[in-house]
């Protein structure tokens, strides 16, 4: 709280600013600002010069003001989306505006887009959202004189710089101008003096109107004073008239009778068109019913087929369970034999080892010992690396069989994907060559022969063999809206977008002739036959109309109604949806509330879905309605081309899969034959070895043992032979029981193709049936539409004679209206017309030659008015001009006072300012030319040696810079003021006296705010309540993190 007798600003002042994301710095602030001075100190790139470009821009100044950007977009933060300033100025005292709403503070939040938009919002002291209008943020900088393109208000460091350097006196002048606001009092009069001009040319124009509005006038009195009556050929006139009525209501009397019995006979003729419809309604029922039943027939088998699958699946699994304990059965018998065998072969060698051991105990020496313990353990030694090599070779053999292996499957299903390959290849091939041959003929998309037969058709037609021009072939006369949806309606339409119409049998016929002498057997297209219309089907009561998804109908372009009634007549194209997305398709069509009048939807990839079915497309791509036949062919060519590309690769690497495998058993081979060799060399080391080791103790007791161990191989044998016999029944079992299983996966397969031909046998049934549907529909149609066509006839008629008759009642009341008493009147209306017309001519002629009175009388008034409305604005538009000279004169008067009164003040502040350090100027305004000359000169010298400030040095310059913008604060107000780098060529001793001058203005202008940017370090300045100091921190050249400022009070 202030004590008694300071004085502290109150209004307009900016207590605090917080910076996010602005410029470089992701966060600077909230800066706390004194009341009074307040110096912000900080090394460059710390962010002084942004928390003035912030105060600028947030206080509505445009980016060029700053000098630090062309456009507000490049104040945000690389990376980031939006910067952020948020300013709260004091709303306190007597100039508060609206404290009642706001509060004793108003906090303004600006928000800049990397767009570059600028958006407001105004708040009370509370955070409370008050306004986020720039009208607002206006009038609260209006109401507190806030002006941030005033450079006195505001002095950038490029204003300042720009100021300290320029040369020219004009320029001098514009900124003493701008600063005082007085280059404002002049545009003011400027647009005040064209105004005036404006008028002016509006007062001489109306001056030409209002002379002739009075002529006009006058002459309208004249005729008013000269009227005259016609009342006997008025009366005749009147008489002529009520003949007239009379006779037309006679006439129409005449005009009803005719259309009142062609009614009635239409009413009768209804019942045969009942009739019919009912018949063919009736058919499409039992059409519909024998569908349904097919569909359900279908549905049967196709649920029956997809029960099989499951069952299909476990038998399979099963077949391959019993395969797979059938293989480790046989594994286990070839064990058991080897095992068997090598018994054999160990009850063999050592029954010989015994005998040999029986014949040489007597022949045995000491010496023989000797060397046989030699031999012993040097074949002992070699066994082991035979036994380590065996095994490595045995993990060569499972790492080749393994690789092989794993080749020839991936072989195998290389070979397979190149197969299909191979097709789809061909496939496009064939498509390639048929867009090749439309390139220049379209119609060749629909069959080479097509050409051909559309000449035909020609010939034919300009013979005379043609009741009507057959149409088609129908996919031709057809395009599309949206080309996305080509393959959608391609789908859709099948095979009538190949097929003719015809509009009788006899053209049908004329148009089979010609098709067999065109296409071969078997391939012609399809011709429909239907009463050719010249206008289109009305389908709004039977379409589907949906907001966000078109019909086909309205997806297609046709501009001949035959073609288009054809297709809504065959395909009922008017009730089917195009829907691009298939989910979204299954959405609108299986939820709660399908489309109405909707049977079935699209895809644009082809899908049919149904309101409780879907079917996939087999078509991948459109072949007749792609737009583009240049993009189709280049398609083509890069889809063979990469396909090509593909087969090459997957040649090359069976290629290479090939190498591999020969590779592989190569050296698989000869890895047995080393392993078996191996074996066979240690088998005879190790046959060898016990023969040394049996003959090592030739006692007659060391016998034993080996006689033990040929008895327990007797006996491992016959147990091994037991397992063997076992393994083998086992291998039987698991050999039947797979047979059995694999006959069982047989034969349900075979039933479940059989069911899937009976399912095909059904689906050609149902498209005969769906045919048939069609077929009744589109007579139900025609006569339904017959019928209707009757009955708007009806309707029509009906509608024709309602409004005769009240065109006879409507006569008859008139008539009356005219005449009470029917006029027996012999004339026709057309006789009395004609006299009535010549009556009113000649009554024209003479009201010509003396005016109607009434409207020679509305005339007189019209005229009367026009002028005194004229004469009424004359006069305001003189007393105006005449009052604007008065303004403009007084204007002119006071703004020459007011210059020449700032003017000399501001001398006078200047010289003040220059005398505190021992300076001599003059300040000399020319105000005619425009121009403002400054001289100064240092220390205490003669006038005569004043020099221009461009002689100074830099710091002396920057002195008499601060004593110019001194002598400017002076006559001008603002709650603040704001100095960047005023100091920055200022040596030590102009920076002191400065200081100390600007320290000295603020101490005597308590209710003012001063903020000066400085890098100075500011260490010397006087201790004083007054002073706040801002310092900010270096920056961070790694990061651009967030600064923050630390606050000092002096």
């Amino acid at each position: 709280m202030p004590k008694a007798g300071e004085v502290v600003s109150d209004a307009g002042i900016v207590e605090s600013i917080t910076l996010k994301n602005f410029m470089c710095h992701s966060n600077l602030g909230p800066f706390t600002f004194g009341p009074n001075v307040n110096f912000v100190v900080g090394n460059n790139g710390s962010g002084k010069s942004a928390v003035l470009t912030a105060l600028i821009v947030a206080l509505g100044g445009n980016a060029q003001a700053t000098n630090r950007g062309l456009s507000l977009k490049g104040f945000v933060k690389q990376g980031e989306s939006s910067a952020d300033v948020s300013i709260t100025l004091r709303n306190k005292g007597r100039d508060a505006y609206k404290p009642e709403v706001y509060g004793p503070a108003i906090i303004l939040d600006l928000r800049i887009t990397r767009e570059g938009l600028r958006t407001y919002k105004l708040r009370a002291k509370s955070g409370q959202l008050v306004s986020n209008k720039k009208e607002e943020l206006l009038s609260i900088l209006d109401n507190f004189n806030i002006q941030v393109n005033n450079p006195v208000s505001v002095l950038t460091q490029e204003m300042s710089k720009y100021f300290l350097h320029s040369k020219g006196e004009g320029d001098k002048y514009k900124f003493f101008m701008k600063a005082t606001q007085l280059e404002q009092m002049r545009e003011d009069y400027v647009y005040i003096k064209a105004t005036k001009h404006v008028t002016e040319e509006k007062v001489q124009q109306h001056s030409e109107c209002l002379k002739d509005l009075k002529r006009k006038y006058l002459e309208k009195e004249e005729r008013y004073n000269s009227l005259a009556s016609l009342d006997e050929m008025q009366t005749k006139l009147e008489e002529l008239q009520k003949q007239m009525a009379w006779a037309l209501v006679a006439e129409l009397e005449k005009d009803t009778k005719p259309m009142k019995e062609k009614l009635q006979s239409d009413r009768r003729d209804t019942e045969k068109y009942d009739q019919k419809v009912d018949e063919w309604k009736k058919k499409v029922k039992e059409a519909e019913e024998k569908h349904k039943q097919i569909q359900e027939q279908l549905e049967g088998i196709t649920q029956q087929v997809q029960e099989l699958q499951p069952k299909s699946s476990e038998l399979k699994a099963e077949v391959q369970r019993q395969n797979t304990r059938l293989n480790g059965s046989e594994v286990t018998v070839h064990r058991c034999k080897a095992n068997l065998r090598d018994l054999e072969k160990d009850k063999v060698q050592l029954s010989s080892r015994l005998n040999d051991l029986k014949l040489s105990i007597s022949q045995t020496t000491g010496a023989e010992s000797q060397a046989r313990t030699e031999r012993v353990q040097k074949i002992q030694a070699e066994l082991e690396n035979l036994t380590h090599h065996i095994s490595t070779l045995g993990q060569q053999i499972d790492q080749y069989s393994h690789a092989s292996s794993r080749a020839k499957e991936e072989q195998g299903k290389m070979r397979r994907e190149l197969d299909v390959l191979q097709r789809s290849i061909e496939v496009n091939k064939r498509n390639l060559q048929t867009m090749e041959s439309s390139r220049s003929n379209r119609l060749r998309r629909f069959g080479e022969h097509v050409p051909a037969l559309l000449n035909a058709i020609e010939e034919a037609h300009k013979r005379g063999k043609f009741k009507q021009r057959p149409r088609g072939p129908l996919g031709f006369l057809i395009s599309l809206k949206d080309p996305e949806l080509a393959l959608a309606v391609e789908v859709c339409l099948k095979s009538q977008l190949l097929a003719f119409t015809c509009d009788n049998h006899e053209d049908e016929k004329v148009l089979q002739g010609l098709m067999s002498k065109v296409f071969p057997p078997g391939r012609r297209p399809a011709i429909i036959t239907s009463t050719f219309l010249k206008n289109f089907h009305d389908t709004r009561r039977r379409a589907v109309n949906h907001p966000d998804y078109p019909s086909v109908l309205q997806a297609l372009e046709m501009e001949d109604p035959v073609v288009a009634n054809c297709l809504i007549d065959q395909r009922n194209i008017e009730s089917i949806l195009l829907i691009k997305n298939r989910t979204e398709a299954r959405k609108v069509m299986q939820g709660r509330n399908p489309p109405q009048n909707c049977s079935q939807a699209f895809s644009k990839d082809g899908d049919q879905i149904f309101t409780n079915r879907t079917y996939t497309a087999e078509q991948t791509r459109a072949n007749y309605l792609s737009g583009d036949v240049e993009e189709e062919i280049r398609h083509l060519q890069r889809e063979i081309e990469n396909q090509m590309g593909q087969a090459n690769r997957f040649q090359q690497q069976m290629r290479r899969l090939d190498e591999d495998i020969k590779q592989n058993d190569g050296l698989l081979k000869r890895t047995h034959l080393e392993q078996k060799s191996t074996k066979d060399k240690a088998t005879k080391l190790q046959l060898e070895l016990t023969d040394l080791e049996n003959v090592e103790e030739p006692q007659s007791e060391d016998l034993k043992p080996l006689e033990e161990e040929l008895q327990e191989i007797v006996s491992k044998i016959s147990s091994k032979r037991v397992e063997y016999d076992e393994a083998r029944a086992q291998m039987a079992e698991f050999k039947a029981s797979y047979e059995k299983a694999e006959q069982e996966y047989k034969q349900h397969k075979e039933q479940i193709n059989t069911v899937a031909e009976e399912a095909d046998s059904i689906k050609e049934e149902l498209n005969k049936t769906d045919q048939a549907v069609m077929k009744c529909k589109h007579h139900k149609k025609h006569y339904d539409e017959k019928r209707s066509d009757h009955l708007r006839s009806i309707q029509a008629l009906e509608a024709t004679l309602e409004s005769k008759e009240q065109e006879l009642q409507t006569s008859v009341a008139k008539a009356t209206e005219i005449s009470p008493e029917r006029l027996e009147v012999r004339r026709v209306p057309r006789s009395l017309d004609s006299e009535i017309s010549r009556l009113k001519a000649k009554i024209a002629t003479q009201q010509e030659q003396q005016g109607d009175r009434e409207e020679v009388i509305r005339q007189y008034k019209e005229a009367l008015d026009n002028y005194n409305k004229m004469a009424q604005q004359m006069k305001h538009l003189n007393s105006f001009i005449k009052c604007l000279d008065n303004v403009m004169n007084h204007r002119l008067q006071v703004y020459s006072e007011l210059r020449r009164f700032l003017s000399a003040r501001c001398k006078y502040y200047f010289n003040s300012t220059l005398l505190q350090r021992g300076f001599t100027g003059s300040m000399t305004f020319d105000h005619k030319n425009e121009t403002l000359s400054i001289s100064v000169q240092p220390g205490q010298g003669n006038k005569a040696d004043l020099s221009d400030m461009r002689t100074l040095s830099g710091g002396e310059r920057s002195f008499s810079t601060v004593c110019f913008v001194l002598s400017l604060w002076a006559i001008t107000e603002a709650p603040f003021r704001c100095l960047d780098e005023f100091d920055v060529y200022m040596d030590m001793v102009n920076r002191r006296i400065s200081m100390d001058m600007l320290l000295k203005v603020a101490a005597g202008q308590r209710y003012r705010q001063f903020i000066f940017l400085t890098p100075q370090s500011m260490g010397s300045l006087p201790v004083s309540k007054i002073i706040r100091i801002l310092r900010l921190k270096d920056p961070d050249r790694g990061n651009n993190d967030a600064q923050n400022g630390q606050e000092e009070d002096q």
